[in-house]
């Protein structure tokens, strides 16, 4: 299921002392079962772009298309792609209002057709691929900590089978560990599921272990969209507009400069090790044949 944009424009309080550009010129082409990754300084337009995607706010200029069709034709059934093309806040709690973590989870499913007993099928499927404890399901949304808060609102989406998972900023004021969690659960719902995520963050390291592209939003518009090596590679420019690479990209850039011979594509832990290991075992058997 793919979003097309060509050339979109988006500005806040046109004609008046108050116009912002958010959007300059946006064109871009979400295919299939892509897992995405989108950074960008505050105010670069990021979260006005991805509320562009399920026509939660309509462009100035320009054409989104759904499939093919344009989302802002006079008959084009709106609600419709809103299930199926879910977004997740950045905070749950403009997501969760139900009595207890079930009913919230079956709202979308049972606006969408479903009976409460079709609904709590699909909230129980989408709750324990989030990692939610059935034990916690009575419970009020607003009882729970900052993390599940995340899951629930991420559950609630997911119950509505969407082709396309947008989240904003997921992990935002999560400790270490459950961020991990978090991004894992969400890593796996993309092997299971093949849908498409778009993952708004601001770690550059979650970005470079999870994503297979990047969109580097700068001053409303497209600074970057490439792998994520290849965007890292241009940290210097990243700088300039206020981001930074992944710490490995520094470190392995640094080890070059002093003489090791190591991959400066690197951009996981992982990757990391396994260069070093190998540069300092040639330092070493060069060494030994001199």
């Amino acid at each position: 299921m793919s979003i097309e944009l060509k050339n979109v424009m988006y500005t806040y309080s046109p004609g008046t002392a108050y116009e912002i550009h958010a959007l300059k010129n946006i064109n871009l082409n979400i295919p299939n079962g892509q897992f995405i990754g989108m950074i960008g300084h505050t105010g670069s337009g990021k979260s006005t772009l991805i509320q562009h995607f399920n026509a939660l706010i309509q462009p100035t200029s320009g054409t989104i298309l759904y499939n093919g069709e344009d989302i802002w034709a006079e008959k084009y059934d709106r609600k419709t792609l809103r299930s199926e093309v879910g977004l997740v806040f950045q905070y749950p709690e403009h997501q969760l209002f139900e009595s207890d973590v079930l009913s919230d989870v079956c709202f979308g499913p049972m606006n969408q057709g479903l009976s409460r007993e079709e609904a709590e099928t699909e909230a129980k499927k989408a709750l324990q691929q989030v990692g939610f404890k059935e034990k916690n399901y009575g419970k009020s949304p607003f009882e729970l900590s900052g993390g599940q808060k995340k899951r629930v609102a991420i559950a609630g989406v997911l119950a509505m089978n969407p082709k396309i998972l947008i989240l904003d900023e997921p992990t935002a004021g999560l400790d270490p560990k459950g961020r991990d969690d978090i991004l894992d659960q969400i890593a796996q719902l993309h092997k299971v599921r093949g849908i498409t995520i778009i993952l708004v963050s601001h770690s550059m390291e979650d970005i470079a272990k999870y994503v297979e592209r990047l969109i580097v939003m700068n001053h409303g518009e497209v600074a970057f969209d490439d792998t994520p090596k290849e965007v890292f590679s241009h940290y210097r420019e990243l700088e300039a507009m206020g981001l930074a690479a992944p710490q490995i990209t520094y470190i392995m850039h640094a080890l070059k400069e002093k003489g090791l011979d190591v991959d400066t594509e690197a951009t996981t832990v992982e990757e990391a090790r396994e260069s070093i290991l190998k540069a300092l075992t040639e330092n070493m058997d060069g060494r030994n044949r001199q």
